[in-house]
């Protein structure tokens, strides 16, 4: 089977916001009439179809749109690899754009099999979800993964600064990034959503082709079920929350051997999944 055609590997760009991503706009302090200038960042609607079958149109930054489709379609389970998605084409501009994506013939027919709508929100990942077996669905457990080394996490939360370029500069925005076996962040997405910040970030690493074997993924924003079952899908063994997790996504970390850190702003790391091993009670 051949390579996707337009799904070369993309790069993290961590000097300044992608283009596009933020536009110059004007403010006027409350008590005075001087304007003054601002960066904002820019969300736009795109339109997904896979085989000419519209399936969504999600709310997201106008940036990095071939990691978002192959990011949302693998998270979402829609393929199960990047070979089962043979071309993306895009289309528009502005606040209005579409993907028009061209899956394998299995893929397509267990998308309609599965087939959910999926409201444009940047809030919820869980819009549009029918059936309770959609949202809870029935995935295999990783292989157990150790735990990163603690030395990892220190100044994590300046480290990744370099690697949120929009959120810099504009705030209003979520970022995702991924670590590697060997400790160093290798990627960065940001968005508006904090699925699709996710999903751009399990994109690029799949376009790139990059393992996630021994590596973890970091998110800025607060961390529930679903983001579990993303890096999940994604095999990504560890993820790393600046925000606390949910008790679901903890259940769900425990339950399927995924590694759940919290990093709080000033406190150590705190591990949710492995479960903590209880202490033996002492007279």
């Amino acid at each position: 089977m051949n390579a996707p055609r337009r799904l070369t590997a993309s790069c993290a760009d961590t000097a300044a916001p992608p283009a596009g991503a933020s536009q110059r706009y004007h403010y006027q302090p409350i008590d005075t009439a001087e304007q003054r200038p601002v960066d904002l960042a820019e969300e736009c609607a795109l339109a997904i179809a896979y085989n000419g079958l519209s399936q969504a149109v999600m709310m997201l930054s106008p940036a990095d749109f071939e990691d978002f489709v192959v990011g949302f379609s693998l998270a979402n389970g829609f393929v199960d690899s990047i070979d089962e998605i043979y071309d993306i084409r895009l289309h528009g501009r502005e606040d209005a754009r579409q993907a028009e994506v061209e899956i394998s013939s299995r893929a397509f027919w267990r998308l309609k099999r599965q087939r959910r709508q999926l409201p444009g929100t940047s809030s919820c990942g869980l819009c549009g979800v029918e059936a309770l077996e959609q949202a809870l669905p029935c995935l295999p457990p990783l292989p157990a993964s150790a735990l990163p080394p603690s030395q990892w996490l220190h100044d994590l939360r300046q480290r990744i600064a370099a690697f949120q370029p929009l959120g810099r500069d504009c705030g209003a925005v979520h970022a995702a990034l991924f670590m590697d076996a060997g400790g160093e962040i290798r990627l960065g997405r940001e968005d508006i959503g904090r699925h699709n910040a996710l999903d751009k970030l399990i994109g690029a690493m799949a376009r790139g082709r990059r393992s996630a074997a021994g590596g973890l993924a970091v998110v800025t924003s607060r961390c529930s079920l679903e983001l579990m079952q993303k890096v999940q899908r994604a095999g990504i063994p560890t993820l790393v929350s600046l925000s606390a997790p949910t008790g679901l996504a903890t259940q769900w970390a425990q339950q399927h051997n995924l590694n759940l850190i919290h990093l709080p702003h000033h406190s150590p790391p705190r591990v949710y999944s492995p479960a903590p091993t209880p202490r033996p009670i002492t007279s």
